[in-house]
C-alpha cells in the first residue's frame, strides 16, 4: 500500500503540481490549504508524513506544528519560503523532522521524504538496536523514544534523539561532522556542517550541566565529537 502524504499549502499551484509528482513517485497525496483543513483531513484520514507550510493564513505552521504532533505519531517536514533561519530552527525546536526551503528542487525533497519516512519506520519497529542503553548516569531507550539524565526525564525532538542516540552507539568514537549527517540526516545533507553544530548545541542545552562548558558531547577539534559518559 502506498504511503499517504498531507500536502498543507496556501498556494494552489504547489499544491496541485506536488501532489501530481508526489503520486508519479509512487505516493497517495492528499492537500488542504489551511491548518484547520489539514488536521480534519488528518483525522478522517491519517497520513504517514506531513508536508507543512509554515507561512499559512490562520493557524500558522509553528502552532500547526504542535498540533499535528499532538494528534499524529507521523513525521512532519517544513515548508517554508522565509529565509530568516529562526524560522527553520525554531520549527526543528518544536519537533518538525525537517525542513526544506523553497523554492526546492523536487529531487531533492523526494529524497528527504524517504529519508524521514525509513526513519520513521525504524521507530515503530522493535529490534535489538531498540534495547535500553545506560551510559553513566544517562539511560536512552529506542523503543520507548526516552531519555533520562540522572533519573529525570529529557525533552528532546525527534532529530536531537536521533543525533544523541547515534553518539551513545559508540561511547568515546570520535565522529566526524559528515558522519552524523550521513547516519542521522542522510547521504543528501553530507557537506552541510552548520545543521550539526545546531542540534550539538540544542543537544547540550538539555542534558549538559553547562552548556559552555560540555563533558558529554566533547568537540574534538579538526576531526569531530565525541560522547563520553558521566557517573552520577
Amino acid at each position: 500500500m502506498p504511503k499517504h502524504i498531507l500536502l498543507v499549502d496556501d498556494d494552489a499551484l504547489m499544491r496541485r503540481s506536488l501532489s501530481f509528482n508526489l503520486e508519479q513517485s509512487g505516493y497517495r497525496a492528499s492537500s488542504a490549504a489551511n491548518a484547520e483543513n489539514g488536521l480534519d483531513l488528518a483525522q478522517r484520514d491519517p497520513p504517514d508524513l506531513v508536508l507543512l507550510d509554515i507561512g499559512l493564513p490562520g493557524m500558522d505552521g509553528l502552532e500547526a506544528l504542535q498540533r499535528f504532533k499532538s494528534l499524529l505519531s507521523a513525521p512532519v517536514i517544513f515548508l517554508t519560503s522565509r529565509r530568516r533561519e529562526l524560522d527553520e530552527v525554531l520549527g526543528l525546536e518544536l519537533g518538525a523532522d525537517d525542513y526544506v526551503t523553497k523554492p526546492f528542487d523536487l529531487d531533492v525533497l523526494l529524497a528527504r521524504i524517504k529519508v524521514v519516512l525509513r526513519r520513521s519506520e525504524q521507530k515503530s519497529v522493535p529490534n535489538s538496536i531498540s534495547t535500553a542503553l545506560q551510559l553513566g548516569d544517562l539511560t536512552i531507550n529506542p523503543a520507548a523514544h526516552t531519555v533520562e539524565v540522572g533519573g529525570h526525564p529529557v525533552e528532546l525532538s525527534p532529530r536531537e534523539f536521533d543525533l544523541l542516540h547515534a553518539f551513545a552507539l559508540q561511547p568515546g568514537v570520535v565522529i566526524t561532522s559528515d558522519d552524523l549527517l550521513a547516519r542521522v540526516w542522510g547521504a543528501e545533507f553530507v557537506g552541510q556542517p552548520q545543521v550539526v553544530y545546531v542540534h550539538i548545541r540544542w543537544l547540550r542545552e538539555k542534558i549538559e550541566a553547562n552548556p559552555n562548558q560540555p563533558q558529554r558531547i566533547v568537540t574534538v577539534r579538526g576531526v569531530g565529537y565525541k560522547f563520553l559518559p558521566l557517573e552520577a
